[in-house]
């Protein structure tokens, strides 16, 4: 018996053991299972935030205006050329799809993008357009041949705005994405994607048995959800707990969202690439930056590459290994022939053809850093320095790339010239080139070196502005009662300061002449006329009309102020002769057109808001008097260079040719260009001699509209007497024909009474009268 339940106590006890193994082994998996589930939820709620929010910082889109087309227009077919290329429009024999254009002699076919303008999408349309010399001459539709009047290209991408340096991206929605380059991408990366759950065991196996075959890594097993989780919440680090959340997010984001929703996620985050410091994230922008088009218009041999290079940008990068990176193309194409997404010949003719990248670092942007600075600074006055916070921004700025290009053009090549000529290596140069109806800002050039991102001289260098004082006094001594044929005195003249110092100030050919009309003071820029009108305005009008028109600083009331001692930076004296072109009309300089949000609502629009500041009168004859310095003064080198166009200026010199200056205008463009030395130091150079050569070289390039003055009511063409500048009688003295204010003008002066001579002795009065009626006859 004792044997027996001893027996029996042995048998017991491996079972008792044996459960209580299993209790801890359930204990723990419930415990795991409860970590698991809190881990699970702190998982969740990771992916929810990221999902449900705001996915990335996406950089403020910055677009220059877009071309309007219109016959009679001043666009030549170079410069449609240059805009067709910014915009990365392919040169085909045979335009078919937008983004395509064809060249003639005088001809360009166009079929022009569809795109969201700031008032309105427009979808993608064809023109044909024709040209001689600087015109576009005529519009049609190619397909009917039914002329067209207005037309319009989408705008360039200037730049882009990022708040997270480290990352730029351009958001691509789903329907913008190529059907072949979704196809193609789940082909190559994740062909179970619409049949698994996040995860796929599937692969993982294939990857596996690849892998053991090859004896190293070759084949991943990651699904493109997994590979989105790692990139949205997770690092690089390739241990086993990373992998475990990894597939956890995996499994999370498929229960939660959309395979779609999950899809364009991708297409957005992919890293694909580096520009600098900055990573290239979604296929969007790496459209862009290996071939300067949208993602829509990429031909199948660019849609396999953009696929190939997901599996390593760097080890697979074109530019550094245009041979792999071929080779991996190629494989993609040959998995989608095999598939039968693409046939044949699409196969042959896409894997021969070489790799079509732009240049590296030319996505198309980032190239006008003066015009930009410009931009900057009026998005912080006007918003704040948090507005390019917001996700998405599509700014819409003024800047016209013909008018940049022809800027630049200018700015280098006449100053290479100018060097030689001086000697002086060091000079530097700036310009801002505005259209002055709409008060808006086309280019801007802030040094010798255009693309240099550093010390913009357009925006903050102040120099002395010399003679171009002069058309803003003259304009207030026109509105005080002043004619552009008042006679006003040039003889030496001494001036003596509340301090005791004597100023003379002499001309800039050390000649007087007496007395000269107002007008040919201006035309002649002759200082101490000036001098003379200027004091008898008064120095406090000549200061308040400066401020009305535009100067925004301090101004001492000194008498050498007439002389230009007044600093000024280029666009601060474009803003000040904005008012002169607008004949009197005030209205501040931007940079900005519109302001749309990521959802395409519009923000901001700019409304050009004037103010007549002056007589319109008075800015007329201003004005008029503007022209006679092109017509036959310090700017006549335009008149010779451009003959039969009008045009009006004004060149500026300071003291010991350190600044030379030039403002100018035709029908439609505004420009002030400055050359100097950093350090103050001599430039040998005048306004006539150096800037004025900078503006005539800007006009060859972009053309001239002749200046199409029109005179105000109560504006009159009357003869002033060049003795004393009062209206007088042509056929009495000699005189000058020229507009005027004619209220408030005495009356004509007219010839002198002369007394007739007495008949001789012997001679008899009826004789005498008749001589006269004969003569008559």
């Amino acid at each position: 018996m004792a044997k027996q339940t001893g027996k029996k106590k042995s048998k017991k006890k491996p079972a008792k053991t044996s459960r209580s193994w299993w209790g801890l082994l359930l204990k723990l998996t419930l415990v795991f299972a409860v970590l698991m589930g809190i881990f699970g939820i702190y998982l969740d709620s990771q992916v929810r935030e990221r999902f449900d929010g705001q996915k990335w910082a996406l950089p403020a889109l910055v677009y220059s205006r877009p071309l309007e087309l219109y016959p009679d227009q001043r666009l030549s077919h170079a410069q449609m050329l240059r805009e067709l290329q910014l915009l990365n429009y392919r040169k085909v024999a045979n335009p078919k799809r937008p983004g395509e254009y064809s060249v003639g002699s005088n001809r360009i076919e166009i079929y022009r993008r569809s795109f969201n303008f700031s008032d309105g999408a427009e979808k993608s349309r064809r023109f044909l357009l024709s040209f001689s010399g600087q015109r576009l001459t005529r519009m049609q539709n190619p397909d009917n041949g039914r002329e067209l009047g207005y037309g319009r290209m989408d705008p360039v991408l200037l730049d882009r705005l990022n708040v997270e340096k480290r990352e730029d991206r351009l958001l691509v929605r789903l329907d913008q994405i190529p059907e072949l380059l979704k196809t193609a991408l789940i082909t190559v990366e994740d062909r179970d994607f619409y049949q698994h759950g996040g995860v796929s065991p599937l692969a993982i196996l294939r990857a596996l048995v690849v892998n053991i075959k090859a004896g190293r890594t070759v084949q991943g097993g990651s699904t493109l959800t997994q590979q989105l989780a790692k990139n949205f919440f997770l690092t690089q680090d390739r241990s086993l707990w990373r992998k475990v959340q990894e597939a956890y997010m995996a499994l999370i984001i498929d229960f939660r969202y959309s395979k779609d929703d999950i899809l364009e996620a991708y297409f957005n985050e992919v890293y694909l690439g580096q520009n600098g410091n900055q990573g290239v994230y979604g296929f969007g922008l790496a459209s862009y930056f290996y071939f300067g088009v949208p993602l829509n218009e990429l031909n199948p041999d660019q849609i396999a590459l953009m696929v190939a290079l997901v599996k390593g940008p760097s080890f697979y990068d074109p530019w550094r290994n245009s041979e792999r990176a071929q080779k991996r193309r190629d494989l993609v194409l040959r998995l989608l022939a095999n598939d039968g997404h693409i046939d044949r010949e699409t196969y042959e003719q896409a894997s021969s053809t070489p790799l079509r990248l732009i240049e590296r670092g030319q996505m198309g942007y980032g190239r006008t850093p003066a015009f930009m600075g410009l931009l900057r600074q009026e998005l912080q006055d006007r918003f704040g320095g948090e507005f390019l916070r917001q996700n998405g921004l599509k700014i819409f700025s003024s800047l016209d790339p013909i008018a940049q290009h022809s800027a630049e053009q200018a700015i280098s090549e006449q100053l290479a010239q100018l060097k030689n000529r001086t000697k002086k290596q060091d000079l530097e140069a700036a310009m801002v080139v505005t259209n002055w109806r709409k008060g808006e800002v086309s280019a801007v050039v802030g040094g010798a070196d255009p693309s240099f991102a550093g010390f913009n001289r357009a925006l903050a260098a102040r120099r002395p502005i010399g003679s171009l004082i002069k058309p803003p006094v003259y304009a207030q001594a026109l509105a005080d009662g002043f004619t552009l044929g008042s006679a006003i005195e040039d003889k030496p003249i001494s001036l003596r300061s509340a301090g005791g110092q004597v100023w003379k100030p002499n001309n800039y050919d050390r000649q007087f002449r007496g007395q000269v009309m107002l007008v040919d003071a201006l035309a002649k820029s002759l200082n101490v006329p000036t001098v003379n009108l200027g004091m008898a305005v008064g120095l406090d009008k000549v200061i308040k009309g400066l401020k009305r028109m535009g100067v925004r600083q301090d101004i001492p009331a000194y008498p050498s102020l007439l002389l230009g001692t007044l600093e000024l930076t280029p666009l601060e004296v474009n803003q000040l002769y904005l008012t002169l072109a607008n004949q009197g009309l005030y209205q501040p300089l931007t940079s900005i057109r519109a302001i749309q949000d990521d959802e395409g609502e519009l923000l901001y629009q700019h409304n050009a808001k004037a103010t007549q500041v002056l007589s319109p009168e008075a800015g007329y004859l201003a004005l008029y008097g503007m022209t006679r310095v092109v017509g036959g003064g310090t700017a006549s080198h335009l008149a010779a260079r451009f003959p039969n166009r009008n045009m009006a200026g004004k060149t500026g010199t300071t003291n010991d040719l350190r600044d030379a200056w030039y403002a100018g205008l035709d029908n439609e463009e505004l420009a002030s260009v400055w050359i100097g030395r950093d350090n103050n130091g001599v430039t040998g150079l005048t306004g006539a001699s150096g800037a004025l050569r900078v503006y005539s070289r800007y006009l060859d390039s972009r053309g001239v509209d002749s200046l199409q003055l029109r005179a105000p009511a109560g504006i009159n063409q009357i003869n002033f007497a060049y003795s004393d500048g009062m209206p007088a009688d042509p056929r009495c003295e000699e005189t000058r024909l020229l507009p005027a204010q004619s209220a408030g003008l005495p009356s004509i002066r007219g010839c002198e009474p002369s007394m007739p001579s007495l008949p001789e002795a012997g001679e008899k009065v009826g004789d005498w009268l008749k001589d006269i009626f004969n003569f008559a006859r």
